[in-house]
């Protein structure tokens, strides 16, 4: 499959060192990757995945900088960092698939992916977490439904009821002790992101 999509190729060289700045904190370790699949057989999303995260990073170094950004592959990432738990070579599998999104949304390709709707579903979920510092499923859910899948909100109702009496889903969301704390944490996350971002635009 990679080898068909040779066309939409870009300098290799530049599409890595691109992901590599733009991907904040530590060096990710992208260049150590040993192609070994360690990330894709510890992915609870794997089955839904394009790509697994080991070809995503063989086709980074390879250039595919369209067919990378267009792949469903970061939005079925669910932040369990279990592959980078487990990846041999300490690569920041996780982060590299943020860095992933938010260039696929900067560069509109999200809408190619067959993930589409990834990026709201996304938004509203770190949203959550903003304000609440953690989801809201009955939130999250109605709101995706409601907006993309109407029908679907409707099938998921009884499913929905049933959580509710076994007290396994809230009707209101509820916030998380010392929030303060978090926020100034996701407010570091995102002075690095933008100096990633700085990086990249140069002088």
């Amino acid at each position: 499959m990679i080898e068909q999509r040779s066309a939409s190729r870009a300098s290799p060289h530049n599409f890595f060192d691109e992901v590599v700045a733009l991907t904040p904190g530590a060096r990710p370790n992208l260049e150590l990757c040993l192609q070994c699949g360690t990330c894709g057989g510890s992915c609870p999303s794997g089955p839904d995945m394009e790509h697994t995260p080991r070809q995503l990073f063989a086709m980074i170094a390879a250039g595919m900088k369209e067919d990378v950004l267009k792949s469903n592959t970061p939005w079925y990432c669910v932040s369990c960092y279990y592959c980078m738990v487990r990846c041999p070579q300490e690569v920041h599998i996780t982060d590299i698939m943020y860095t992933l999104k938010r260039m696929a949304i900067r560069e509109g390709h999200f809408h190619e992916s067959s993930a589409a709707d990834a990026p709201d579903f996304s938004e509203t979920f770190i949203d959550f977490v903003e304000n609440y510092g953690r989801s809201f499923e009955l939130g999250l859910a109605t709101r995706y439904h409601l907006k993309h899948h109407p029908l679907g909100a409707m099938k998921m109702a009884g499913f929905g009821l049933s959580l509710l009496r076994k007290g396994r889903m809230d009707l209101t969301p509820t916030r998380i002790k010392n929030i303060d704390q978090l926020k100034a944490i996701l407010s570091t996350a995102k002075a690095l992101e933008s100096d990633a971002m700085s990086r990249e635009a140069g002088p």
